[in-house]
């Protein structure tokens, strides 16, 4: 995505319009209109006057993700009690069917024990409650799948 585009995916993330956005930072409503169409760029003074509007990082804005903001967005809003009642392999299953298939040619019993026995591990070593030793493990092997594609 352009800079443009995450300035103006910033701003209407706000609630912003280009007129308000011009007056908190002294410039014309054209000036943010030429910035969001990247006809012309903010300055790095103007670039973190506009972060700090928008409440994100210089970083965030540059690299500013509508679809990974969004998603965060709705895993903030979802209650406890609604992921409960999600199945989460049926969910995941749609783009990844191997998660619905695995259990008729996979002998899991083996897998399960081994993974059991790490999960007891981070709790007796770091004094983690389930769900965190389980969150450990699971971002643990979140790393490991990075790396193996890095190759």
């Amino acid at each position: 995505m352009s800079l443009g585009g995450s300035l103006y995916r910033a701003r209407k993330n706000t609630g912003l319009s280009q007129e308000a956005v011009a007056e908190k930072l002294g410039v014309s409503r054209q000036t943010i209109s030429k910035w969001e169409t990247d006809e012309t760029l903010p300055d790095i003074r103007q670039s973190k006057r506009l972060a700090l509007l928008y409440q994100l990082s210089l970083d965030q804005l540059i690299d500013f993700d509508l679809d990974v903001e969004e998603v965060q967005r709705a895993i903030e809003r979802t209650s406890d009690a609604v992921t409960e009642k999600i199945d989460w392999t049926k969910a995941w299953g749609k783009k990844y069917p191997v998660l619905v298939t695995y259990r008729e040619r996979v002998d899991a019993a083996p897998y399960a024990q081994g993974l059991a026995q790490l999960l007891d591990r981070l709790k007796k070593e770091y004094g983690y409650s389930e769900l965190d030793a389980f969150l450990v493990l699971k971002d643990i092997l979140a790393q490991v799948w990075r790396e193996r594609k890095r190759g």
